[in-house]
């Protein structure tokens, strides 16, 4: 009797070990195959915005429980974003810290991926992090545990093992040309764009971008994949006034070769006048010349949003 009990308590241990095992090799498996997906992606994004490639995927990982959860299959949220005041998108709710509550949208995983980029350099609480290397996971998952960023004790804790077991630091020494093999480098080399000679190289900026100077104004030229996020972080000054600068009324994505205006424009253009070119917006010219676009309508008595003919001279003082 004694033995039949030993064996099937054995019996019941050696099941109850494989399943645990299964379960385990089932979960490394799935975490693989989202790494796989995103690597690329999370590399991306810290070539732009300097957030570990090793950290993105880590929290990807938990915060969606590999893509599984109902926030990332239903909602594209794998970050666990939740709406806060200066969201105007698309929402999804659901019970967290207090039932109902309401968190982001999206209409893919990629926008998740950016907007958890967007969300930690727009934050105060997370600006020292920015301080650290971009190899440093570890500053970069305690950083986040003391910021808040969830409220789980041991969240740091959480995402270095997450980072050491899977070896995701390997991404965080990715080559740049790597991720951006279809930059415009040459959108910062006035040698190789003609229409760019009309602008003085005043000095190197981050990210070795060069800095232009035109009508008296510090400017710089949009690279591929850059937005105004980016740039206010970068050359430290905030999204609201850039905007401002540029005439922008929303932070969307600028175009490559797009002219980006480090302060406001000014009264007057860099020239007395300029003819209206086929194709050509009265923004583009106000950015070409460095005069605010009002001030242009203004004074070539346009109404706001009406378009100048082409061949007409403008006045630009």
């Amino acid at each position: 009797m004694t033995n039949r009990i030993v064996t099937g308590l054995l019996g019941c241990l050696v099941f109850f070990t494989g399943q645990v095992f299964s379960q385990q090799t089932d979960y490394n498996l799935l975490v693989n195959h989202y790494i796989q997906k995103y690597k690329d992606i999370a590399v991306k994004e810290m070539m732009i915005y300097r957030v570990p490639a090793s950290i993105t995927l880590a929290q990807g990982i938990l915060e969606s429980n590999v893509g599984r959860s109902k926030l990332a299959t239903e909602a594209n949220n794998h970050f666990g974003i939740k709406c806060h005041k200066e969201w105007f998108g698309k929402t999804f709710y659901q019970d967290d810290d207090a039932p109902n509550e309401c968190f982001r949208k999206y209409d893919n995983p990629i926008e998740s991926f950016r907007d958890h980029s967007y969300f930690l350099t727009q934050r105060d609480r997370y600006k020292g992090l920015f301080d650290l290397d971009v190899t440093d996971y570890k500053g970069w998952a305690k950083g986040l545990q003391s910021a808040g960023y969830a409220t789980n004790p041991r969240y740091a804790e959480k995402l270095i093992q997450t980072v050491e077991k899977f070896s995701l630091s390997r991404f965080d020494n990715a080559n740049f040309m790597t991720a951006f093999g279809d930059i415009l480098e040459d959108l910062d080399n006035p040698a190789k764009q003609e229409w760019l000679r009309k602008f003085i190289v005043i000095k190197k900026g981050p990210n070795n971008r060069n800095i232009f100077e035109n009508n008296r104004l510090r400017m710089v030229i949009a690279r591929k994949d850059d937005n105004v996020y980016l740039l206010a972080r970068d050359f430290d000054i905030s999204v609201t006034r850039l905007l401002e600068y540029n005439d922008l009324q929303f932070a969307t994505a600028l175009k490559p070769g797009q002219i980006v205006y480090l302060e406001s424009k000014r009264r007057k253009g860099a020239a007395e006048s300029h003819r209206v070119q086929k194709g050509e917006t009265l923004y583009a010219i106000s950015q070409l010349y460095g005069i605010k676009l009002k001030l242009l309508y203004k004074r070539n008595d346009i109404h706001e949003g009406v378009e100048a003919a082409s061949g007409m001279v403008l006045k630009l003082r």
